[in-house]
């Protein structure tokens, strides 16, 4: 159980960064000229659009220009973890 327990754990801090590391390129902006770059780049969208797509539909950012949707999925991402780290922890 600890097994699970620690892998439910990993990738959930796995996506944590991928969050965050999103959030720096989008203010960084690096091309998408170069190959390697690109593909780094993709995978990290490919891998975080569907947690936030959803989140920026409910709130969408309006006049403002500023995106919620990271932080709301953090949020959300650790109340879930840790939900289902209590859960593995009950069996």
């Amino acid at each position: 159980m600890g097994l699970l327990i620690t892998l439910v754990n990993t990738v959930f801090t796995i996506l944590y960064w991928l969050i965050i590391i999103r959030v720096i390129i989008s203010w960084v902006r690096p091309g998408f000229a170069d190959e390697r770059w690109r593909k780094i780049l993709t995978f990290i969208y490919d891998v975080t659009e569907p947690i936030l797509a959803p989140i920026r539909r409910l709130i969408p950012t309006g006049n403002i220009g500023l995106d919620f949707s990271p932080f709301i999925a953090l949020l959300a991402l650790n109340i879930i973890k840790n939900f289902l780290i209590r859960l593995l922890f009950s069996i």
